[in-house]
């Protein structure tokens, strides 16, 4: 399964969180987690929005014969009367059972009105036949609130032949109808994270139709254009 892209990690991550993953599906969430960063993100994500919201709400406390009920099937009249021990005292098991109802009712809540976060958007840029950069791929990942990217090449870094000395590589978005526009330079050979303000407002609305890479002077392209062969070119896909 492809947790980066699918929205049933958001919600393994939320029953995570509120507590109705159980047994050994609680488990083998664990274990992944320690190998998915996505997952993880997910996980956090719910504990800040949901756990807060808990210490808000005030205990609600069930009516009286409820506990008359719960008290009798605990310790029915059979058992010789004396003092409780301090497990058998009502008082106790009310206090914890009422916070215990409350935070459930809030992440209840919670979870109906809250909106699930949306997942990533991968885009994979292939490198383009013809060009030294043939065979090797970038991958961009693109939050699903879109304030951020994260590019890097798949599996192993860009060859040397594709990036000669003294160039570098440049991100470009390109619209549907218009001129790219520049996104800043990636790494060849590591992770490069784009925050939101070097991405258009509009990507995520359909104002991005494909991305590319192409090389480039150290500094970037000095005409706001692409003026060295277009190596990569992913096209984006909502």
């Amino acid at each position: 399964m492809d947790y980066a892209r699918n929205r049933l990690a958001d919600a393994l991550a939320a029953e995570y969180v509120v507590g109705t993953l159980r047994a050994g599906a609680r488990r083998r969430f664990e274990n992944l987690l320690q190998g998915h960063p996505a997952l993880r993100g997910a996980v956090q994500g719910w504990q800040e929005r949901l756990l807060p919201l808990a210490a808000a709400v005030p205990p609600v406390a069930p009516p009286p014969h409820v506990w008359r009920a719960i008290e009798a099937r605990l310790w029915p009249a059979a058992v010789p009367a004396g003092p409780p021990a301090w497990w058998q005292r009502l008082g106790l098991w009310r206090g914890l059972s009422g916070l215990a109802t409350a935070a459930v009712l809030v992440l209840t809540v919670a979870l109906v009105r809250t909106p699930p976060a949306a997942p990533p958007i991968v885009v994979v840029l292939e490198g383009q036949a013809g060009t030294a950069a043939a065979g090797a791929t970038f991958v961009a990942s693109v939050a699903g609130d879109g304030q951020s990217m994260v590019m890097q090449p798949l599996l192993q870094p860009v060859s040397a032949e594709a990036v000669a000395a003294g160039r570098a590589l440049e991100l470009w978005s390109v619209p549907p109808q218009g001129a790219p526009r520049s996104l800043g330079l990636v790494s060849d050979t590591g992770v490069t994270v784009l925050p939101r303000h070097r991405l258009p407002a509009d990507l995520l609305r359909g104002g991005t139709a494909a991305l590319a890479v192409s090389v480039e002077p150290p500094g970037g392209s000095p005409t706001g254009a692409p003026t060295g062969p277009v190596v990569f070119v992913g096209k984006l896909r909502l």
